[in-house]
């Protein structure tokens, strides 16, 4: 166990270095954020919503972006990639460690390294805005408790399909394709573009049980008090369900890919 917390602990501090990156994403995630809430705005003016009202609206739309390093349907890692494609993975097969939990890791600790760099600003700033534009705080204790439970849990749900996409490179040695399906799917479906409770009840039918909605839209309406305490605590346990059934089938995939992988050039 010392030796991945060791690792996790290094990847985590490389990503804090990348801070110009993270001033471009702050500066995107301000962008998106105010322009979300005017078009938001704009349609609540013109309809009427009564799945979600506009300050639970505001504090969705600000938690996804404070957290949006997280949450986000980025589902390759370019330097895994490489390796698998030029047969630089035969030198981590070598090496006396679960290559599974090894890349779990490493994907853990990037959005982390992100998170850590762009959450706090983004916060504040969203805090310090007028009203009705402004985050609010949780609605209690509890639903802040539960809020940070299930954004871990969340975070866990999307670095595990992150693996099985990324493990399914071994046999087809490209992802662009299902990288591009998944990703749009899950943005759609966990509340990224648009949040689920402005959906079609037909679609809210189908998210129910998908491992999707568990990734934000749970703790981001969680937070703003939106849903119930009780719906929550059943809510995180069908998420520790999808994190055991997705982390076995990434697990069963890359005990496949290992044991039939071809190195290409040698």
């Amino acid at each position: 166990m010392k030796p991945y917390i060791s690792y996790f602990k290094s990847e985590l501090l490389v990503g804090l270095q990348y801070k110009e990156a993270a001033l471009a994403g702050l500066a995107t995630q301000f962008f998106w954020g105010i322009l979300y809430a005017f078009v938001f705005q704009a349609f609540y003016n013109h309809a009427s919503v009564d799945t979600i009202n506009f300050k639970e609206l505001m504090c969705y739309v600000w938690l996804n972006q404070a957290f949006f390093s997280l949450i986000i349907f980025v589902l390759r890692d370019n330097q895994i990639m490489d390796q698998i494609k030029n047969g630089a993975v035969a030198y981590e097969l070598c090496r006396p460690y679960d290559l599974y939990w090894w890349w779990f890791l490493k994907h853990l600790s990037k959005r982390y390294a992100a998170c850590f760099l762009r959450c706090l600003p983004v916060l504040v700033f969203a805090f310090l805005l007028p009203k009705p534009y402004n985050l609010t705080l949780p609605i209690s204790i509890e639903a802040f408790v539960l809020f940070l439970i299930a954004l871990f849990l969340g975070t866990i749900i999307i670095v595990s399909i992150v693996m099985i996409v990324q493990t399914i490179s071994f046999f087809t040695y490209q992802d662009k394709g299902i990288t591009s399906i998944v990703s749009t799917v899950g943005a759609l479906l966990s509340g990224l573009d648009i949040p689920l409770p402005l959906l079609p009840i037909i679609i809210l039918s189908i998210t129910e049980y998908l491992p999707f909605r568990l990734i934000s839209d749970l703790s981001q309406r969680l937070y703003s008090g939106n849903i119930g305490i009780e719906y929550g605590l059943k809510s995180i346990g069908l998420q520790i369900i999808w994190i055991i059934i997705l982390v076995a089938i990434g697990k069963l995939l890359m005990k496949i890919a290992l044991r039939k992988v071809s190195i290409q050039g040698g």
